[in-house]
């Protein structure tokens, strides 16, 4: 796969330069288009190949990959609600949207349109978790601390609820106390929700944050992701853990990630979703 040119279409986050990194080490020849307010202004210089565009020109976009001849594209890192300055869109941007319709709009179906429209033309969409299989979630507690048998029952909830919350395109987060529902995940994306559920935690054993694939979220964009922000924002929150979907799902700068759990008491635990619906689960 290496003599193949990748594009990186790099939102927000760590990932992108990770990606980066890693094409550097491996000598393979790549091009960056970076997504203005949402990549890190760091995150390229003239040393590295690469063009900005706002969201509304990812007209633009495909064509510039396409003209840098890039045959595989990675689509990685967070994007923000965009402005509606950022959402103007340019000619081919506008034939874009008008080709998928409204009806596509959602998370999911947006980004299956761009998938296709790179395949279109002439590219191969592929997840990051074929360039950087590491970056997956393993199976089991990861962490010094596992979680007790309130901990899985409240893990159990979360999955339930969160399976449910998939499969209509809304989030792939929950956080769970004690049996009850804190929040669930919505436009305003996990750090949040971690955030504004510290307002609603009860007296006690403190919650769990499940975080799963969607049931029919392609693995090649969009995958849940955890990092050391996201225990950093538990810990702060009062919840005891973090249970997270694995081998579907990317765990960025493991090893600082879980020094930290085990320093702060918290756990994390990669979970097989099926396993918490079909039966009371287990320790692992």
């Amino acid at each position: 796969m290496f003599e193949r040119k990748l594009g990186i279409v790099a939102g927000g986050g760590d990932i992108p330069q990770m990606l980066i990194e890693h094409c550097q080490q491996q000598k393979r020849d790549f091009f960056v288009l970076a997504i203005e307010g949402n990549a890190d202004e760091h995150l390229v210089d003239d040393t590295i190949p690469h063009a900005w565009i706002r969201l509304g020109q990812a007209g633009s976009g495909f064509k510039r990959l396409k003209d840098e001849n890039v045959q595989d594209v990675v689509m990685i890192g967070t994007i923000k609600r965009p402005s509606f300055k950022e959402l103007v869109p340019d000619l081919r941007t506008t034939a874009f949207f008008a080709k998928i319709g409204m009806k596509s709009l959602g998370d999911d179906g947006i980004l299956r349109a761009v998938v296709k429209e790179f395949e279109h033309d002439g590219m191969v969409v592929r997840g990051i978790h074929e360039v950087m299989p590491d970056l997956l979630v393993k199976s089991g507690v990861l962490t010094k601390h596992k979680p007790d048998k309130k901990a899985l029952a409240d893990i159990k909830r979360g999955v339930e609820v969160g399976l449910e919350l998939g499969r209509l395109d809304v989030g792939q987060s929950v956080v769970v106390q004690q049996g009850l529902v804190l929040g669930v995940e919505g436009i305003e994306g996990t750090d949040k929700l971690i955030i504004r559920c510290g307002e609603y935690k009860r007296k006690g054993e403190g919650g769990v944050l499940v975080k799963l694939r969607k049931p029919q979220q392609d693995m090649r964009i969009d995958l849940p992701t955890i990092g050391i922000r996201t225990l950093q924002n538990a810990k702060n929150s009062g919840l005891r853990g973090v249970a997270v979907h694995a081998g579907n799902a990317l765990i960025v700068d493991e090893k600082n990630v879980v020094d930290y759990a085990n320093k702060e008491g918290l756990f994390i635990i990669g979970i097989n979703p099926a396993d918490y619906v079909n039966d009371e689960g287990g320790e692992n």
